[in-house]
């Protein structure tokens, strides 16, 4: 069965999630160097079956871009451009950075665990990927 993969987009690094195969709960996969996404992705892609490819759109609370808005604008362009056969669902993703390093105190993270690079990321992208799964329910 297909699995839907979620993205976190950033300038350094992309949180990548991905749900199970029965698409009812996500779960981190890794942290990808943001230049090395497109080749993690086609080698991802070429191995597992993708259904759909979900990345978090940033706005402000107003509304308004934030300054990665349009790099994300412009990944999603690529995305479709590159896998033309997947859709890509961008999602709202206000606050998934901050709700991610609020779940890792909260599952009880130490603090040495917390600032290892990627791991908000990832978190991150298995939020988008969770809240996408509650609404298209």
């Amino acid at each position: 069965m297909a699995r839907i993969l979620a993205l976190d987009y950033g300038k350094k690094r992309t949180g990548i999630a991905v749900t199970d195969p029965l698409k009812i709960i996500a779960q981190g996969l890794t942290t990808v160097d943001t230049q090395q996404l497109f080749e993690f992705l086609k080698d991802y892609i070429g191995r597992e079956a993708t259904e759909r490819i979900v990345i978090g759109l940033p706005f402000n609370l107003d509304g308004s871009p934030t300054d990665s808005t349009a790099a994300v604008q412009h990944c999603i362009r690529r995305l479709k451009n590159t896998f033309p056969d997947i859709p890509v669902t961008p999602v709202d993703e206000a606050h998934t950075s901050r709700m991610a390093g609020r779940a890792m105190v909260e599952m009880g993270m130490k603090k040495k665990d917390r600032q290892k690079e990627g791991m908000i990321d990832e978190i991150a992208a298995t939020i988008i990927l969770q809240e996408y799964l509650n609404f298209a329910s």
